[in-house]
């Protein structure tokens, strides 16, 4: 799952990204009020991270302006306000969840757990194609029963896959989805994971998932190749 983390102070906001990729989200991180905003409402997140004091936007704005554009984004507020009623404001204006500063990693990564088995409907919380399956809240993935360990990319990689399951997507496509924003397009970095993927999770199975589309990308599938444009 994608989280973005809107939060001015560099250093937490390093240690949250840090704790989060540890447990196998895909974060992005933004120190600026106005490009938080921005990238919220244009991209696709499961949660919001966001402090109330940020710069050249405040947190109450992108709050209010959030809600009325996604209203089932989950934000989880970071506040070091410890007044009731400024609290009781941040959920009345559209705040699911608040953290007081300072905070431990244990209570923020729980918080969002919670958050994100609230909002995904049962049938996207586990991803399932064939006998693969995959827990998006409690990072497990299991085929035919037996457990498979990944690394936080590698997971991110194949919820992305699955999440477009039957679908060709392209390598620009993974890169805009599984890796930072800026990175580089040009570069083999798609073909190495997906073959640390494929040695994981069809290396001893009969019916391969990961197909390469020539020319295209990749399709996760548990059909058959029917047509010459799949390469093995």
């Amino acid at each position: 799952m994608r989280v973005l983390i809107a939060e001015d102070d560099v250093a937490l906001a390093s240690f949250v990204q840090k704790g989060l990729e540890a447990e196998h989200y895909a974060v992005d991180v933004s120190h600026d009020g106005e490009q938080a905003r921005a990238m919220a409402g244009e991209l696709d997140y499961d949660l919001l991270m966001l402090d109330m004091n940020m710069q050249h936007m405040d947190g109450m704005s992108i709050l209010r302006q959030l809600r009325m554009k996604k209203p089932s984004l989950p934000i989880l507020v970071v506040t070091n306000n410890e007044k009731v009623e400024d609290r009781a404001k941040c959920l009345d204006q559209g705040a699911d969840d608040l953290v007081g500063k300072p905070f431990s990693f244990t209570e923020v990564s729980a918080r969002i757990r919670a958050l994100l088995r609230r909002s995904q409907i049962p049938a996207k919380i586990v991803l399932a194609v064939a006998d693969l399956k995959l827990d998006r809240v409690e990072r497990r993935v299991e085929r035919a029963g037996r457990s498979i360990e990944l690394t936080a990319k590698e997971f991110s990689l194949l919820e992305y896959l699955m999440l477009n399951a039957g679908r060709r997507v392209t390598r620009a496509m993974i890169i805009e989805h599984v890796w930072d924003l800026s990175f580089d397009t040009s570069t083999n970095v798609v073909d190495v994971y997906i073959n640390y993927l494929r040695r994981k999770i069809d290396d001893g199975f009969e019916k391969k998932l990961i197909h390469t589309v020539r020319g295209v990308g990749y399709e996760f599938s548990a059909a058959g190749r029917s047509t010459a444009e799949f390469d093995s």
